[in-house]
């Protein structure tokens, strides 16, 4: 697994869990007890039989992985959090001069059966400028396309719409649609803003490489995007093997003179700084989160 790298290049890190199968009512209780034992102020329902509210405790644990990872015993961290909602790890135990760069910024998102951590290293006001976005890519099952995309059209400005509805295809026009909509909630989170935000304040023109908020521009700004594929167990007797696709996207901003879109479509290059967990791995290392 790749490391975090010096503190002043705020090099970006993504852990993925894939929910590739059901878990068990065992595991559920593993995840519940580690998330309540060892995150302060968190108030979990216990529901096992609530399949998002397990989501919620696996991508709980994702910051507890990466700490462990990095041989930080829990006792010696601490998550912070601004007004706004950004997550921020302070670590006990180092150097004046190495204290300040050495703050961990993160962000946690999720979509159906993929959830992520994204983060960075570096002084405090730069790493939480960091965001996530998750959009799993869907046929509308019901709903015919050009009703789909109306729906979605609050969210979009006419350019947006233009350019996704130009598409010679459905599959491209849906891929256009999430590209745009994976950009928005990257950024969105990345600003600490909900999914109240008005969405048609912001406009990405992916073609021409720009980006705007409120009619300024993103200068700055850094968007990685890149596809996953899963492969995920549904039902019993046996289980049915069903692919699922997703677009994320990564948003940060390292306050540079441009605006940059960065698609990463080779898997070597994306292994370099994306790693994907499994159900099994993640409560595999269950008994050393703690510690």
């Amino acid at each position: 697994m790749a490391a975090l790298g010096t503190a002043f290049e705020c090099p970006i890190l993504v852990w993925m869990i894939t929910l590739n199968r059901d878990y068990s009512l065992e595991e559920y209780n593993e995840c519940y007890k580690l998330v309540t034992e060892c995150i302060p102020g968190v108030n979990f329902v216990r529901a096992p039989n609530d399949a998002n509210n397990f989501r919620d405790l696996l991508l709980s644990m994702l910051p507890l992985l990466m700490m462990r990872h990095r041989r930080i015993p829990r006792s010696k961290w601490r998550d912070c959090m601004s007004q706004n909602g950004k997550h921020w790890i302070e670590q006990d135990d180092l150097p004046p001069e190495k204290f300040l760069s050495s703050m961990i910024g993160y962000h946690l998102a999720k979509d159906q059966s993929l959830l992520g951590m994204a983060m960075t290293q570096g002084y405090q006001k730069k790493v939480i400028n960091i965001g996530l976005g998750i959009q799993h890519y869907k046929q509308p099952a019901q709903l015919p396309l050009a009703s789909y995309i109306e729906s979605q059209q609050h969210k979009l400005t006419p350019t947006e719409l233009t350019a996704i509805t130009s598409a010679e295809t459905s599959e491209h026009l849906l891929w256009r649609l999430y590209i745009i909509l994976s950009l928005k909630l990257a950024y969105m989170r990345a600003i600490g803003q909900s999914v109240a935000f008005d969405w048609a304040r912001l406009e990405f023109d992916v073609d021409k490489k720009s980006a705007t908020a409120d009619g300024h521009a993103l200068t700055g700004w850094e968007f990685r995007l890149y596809r996953a594929k899963l492969g995920v167990a549904r039902g019993t007797d046996p289980p049915k093997i069903v692919e699922e696709e997703y677009q994320c996207c990564v948003a940060f901003f390292r306050g540079c003179d441009d605006l940059k879109f960065v698609w990463y479509e080779d898997a070597k290059a994306l292994e370099s700084w994306v790693q994907f967990i499994t159900i099994d791995q993640m409560t595999k290392v269950i008994p050393k989160l703690s510690a």
